[in-house]
């Protein structure tokens, strides 16, 4: 009765306790958790699913509740609300715009852009004294790549070589404005060509400025003057012709006109006073992005702003990582990167596409926050896109979807960048009768989930530069499932073309005759590096063609220069046997991979 009387006196006094009320902003999003809620107020969860239950409201404290209940709540408390939205947690990234005086002269990136078959891998490795040109399957790009040359007079360069246009704009529309300077490749033999025309609108919408190279300037069908002629017509008038475009004639064969051209790029960079902050948090874009066996997802970054250091958190797009290690277009490891330096970073959770920009951020918490927003926002794009028609709409599709037949395909591919590449043109192809449709794509090897897939439609499966794992192979074959497997994305592009369009010529068909695995390598005299192996699968025959696969993806395609079993030359050798096998004018081979041997023969196709 004491205590009793006790508590209605010190509540007529006011309060049920001396203590004075804090009033707190408390941070109120779309969604709350109701704890944490409470967490934010520094109020008893009891009390505040009792005030809840008091406003007709029967939750636990685990259950969410909108941001407007919440609201109400908050108020009740005697508390502030601070309104903040999802979008918020992009605002950790900074976008502080940098002083003059931090700021310092920074590389310019070039890239490198003109029709197939120009010579621009070529002029690439002329300026780089490397060799590039020798890896790539029928002298066509497949793989974005990022160089670093030094010059005589001490500029450093940043070359980006891209395989196609339809790359170079996608990394634009995704805000990577990576390129400082395009330099046009175009064939003095061959003059301005389809691809040369979109390069030239693609570097003008992207409003940089263009160098023209005149390249196999060697050849005694060059005529350069053709070349200034026929770029007229499309509004790019060279210096010659009193414009201001610089055009030099070179010849990647000779090295005829190299250091023309880096002078002409090192005095266009000059006029460009091209500056960054090597101070703050790292910024980039993503050029290329892979799935690396050994090395899980792999991103080549082109640093644009402050400095990458290992241990650095990051998000990129939809993923987010912790820089494990930074490797260098030359395959060393480095402590950081500066602006316009491309590396190769590790420790990714996921693979980016190209053009994602990377912002460092300064916890794993926020890192990892930011990506899950940034998927979230993602999938509801994506499913308002769907969501967005009306039932007419729906109806005419569904009418026309009836006409239309469509010839689903599976795609797997070694990088991002050739996964993209394919899907795009793919998209293109197909009339108002036939269309292809990509029911999924992906990077790296071929599984047993993409064969289910691949079965469930009725669609080959389309392996470019990666193989099947052999749990696929077998259910593959199981299932009848057909695997295609490409080297050259134009192959790819015109064999979907043909079946799609039903303009069945014969086609070459490649049967796999065995598999054999490299056992041990040998050095041998006047023959170079020779394979020890142990054939696992059919035989090996020494007319057939063979390829070398790596951690399933394909390093080399060519014929046998030697096939011995024991000391003895043989036509064939089968499978559970062991022989020594040579490559024909190629020995980069090791301990562990596996060769493939096909025979190829022409067959007529039907639809």
């Amino acid at each position: 009765m004491k205590r009793k009387q006790e508590r209605a006196r010190q509540k007529a006094l006011g309060g049920g306790d001396n203590r004075e009320k804090v009033v707190r902003d408390v941070q109120l999003p779309e969604t709350i958790v109701v704890s944490e809620l409470a967490n934010r107020m520094a109020e008893r969860v009891a009390e505040v699913v009792k005030a809840l239950m008091q406003n007709g409201m029967m939750v636990s404290q685990n259950q969410v509740i909108d941001a407007d209940t919440a609201e109400l709540i908050i108020e009740e408390f005697g508390h502030k609300v601070v309104r903040v939205s999802d979008a918020d947690v992009e605002q950790v990234i900074e976008t502080a715009d940098d002083k003059e005086e931090d700021l310092k002269p920074r590389a310019p990136v070039i890239t490198i852009m003109g029709h197939v078959d120009h010579g621009k891998t070529s002029l690439l490795d002329a300026i780089r004294d490397a060799k590039v040109v020798a890896g790539e399957a029928g002298g066509i790009t497949q793989h974005i790549g990022a160089y670093q040359v030094t010059t005589e007079s001490g500029a450093v360069l940043s070359f980006l070589d891209t395989p196609g246009h339809a790359a170079f704009t996608s990394m634009r529309a995704r805000g990577a404005q990576v390129t400082d300077i395009v330099v046009l490749v175009v064939a003095a033999d061959d003059a301005v060509m389809p691809q040369t025309i979109e390069a030239i609108n693609h570097a003008k919408a992207a409003g940089v400025p263009m160098i023209v190279a005149i390249n196999k300037i060697d050849l005694p069908a060059a005529n350069a003057q053709k070349v200034r002629t026929d770029l007229l017509q499309h509004e790019v008038i060279v210096e010659a012709m009193s414009g201001d475009v610089q055009d030099v004639e070179v010849s990647a064969h000779t090295g005829q006109g190299l250091d023309e051209l880096l002078e002409a790029i090192a005095l266009q960079a000059e006029v460009l006073e091209l500056k960054a902050n090597p101070e703050r948090a790292a910024q980039g874009a993503v050029i290329e992005a892979q799935l690396d066996v050994g090395r899980g997802p792999v991103a080549t970054v082109l640093v644009q702003n402050g400095t990458l250091k290992q241990g650095d958190i990051f998000v990129v797009g939809e993923q987010w990582g912790k820089v494990r290690a930074l490797v260098n277009d030359k395959g060393e490891r480095v402590a950081e990167a500066g602006p316009s330096v491309p590396v190769e970073v590790l420790g990714l959770n996921g693979t980016p596409e190209a053009g994602d920009v990377l912002n460092v951020v300064s916890s794993e918490a926020q890192a990892r926050e930011i990506a899950e927003y940034r998927e979230n926002a993602a999938k509801e794009k994506r499913a308002a896109a769907g969501a967005a028609t009306t039932l007419e709409q729906l109806m005419q599709k569904a009418k026309d979807d009836k006409d239309v037949s469509e010839l689903p395909i599976v795609v797997k591919a070694d990088v991002q960048g050739s996964a993209e590449a394919i899907i795009q043109a793919m998209e293109k192809i197909g009339n108002d009768e036939v269309r292809v449709r990509v029911l999924h794509y992906g990077v790296g090897a071929i599984t047993e989930s993409d064969i289910g897939l691949a079965e469930a439609s009725g669609a080959p499966v389309i392996g470019f530069n990666v193989r099947a794992n052999a749990p696929a192979r077998q259910a593959a074959n199981q299932k009848g499932v057909e695997i295609r497997y490409y080297s050259v994305i134009y192959d790819l592009v015109d064999d979907v073309k043909a079946a799609a369009s039903g303009l069945l010529s014969a086609e070459i068909q490649e049967d796999f005759i065995g598999y054999a695995q490299i056992r041990e390598v040998f050095k041998v005299t006047g023959v170079g590096k020779v394979a020890g192996c142990l054939v696992t699968e059919g035989v090996a025959r020494r007319s057939a063609g063979v390829r070398l696969l790596r951690d399933d993806v394909v390093i080399h395609e060519g014929t046998l220069k030697t096939l011995k079993r024991f000391k003895d030359e043989v036509s064939e050798v089968i499978s559970g046997q062991e022989c020594g096998m040579a490559f024909e004018n190629y020995d980069d081979i090791r301990e562990g991979d596996v060769i493939e041997i096909f025979t190829r023969k022409e067959v007529e196709r039907t639809l």
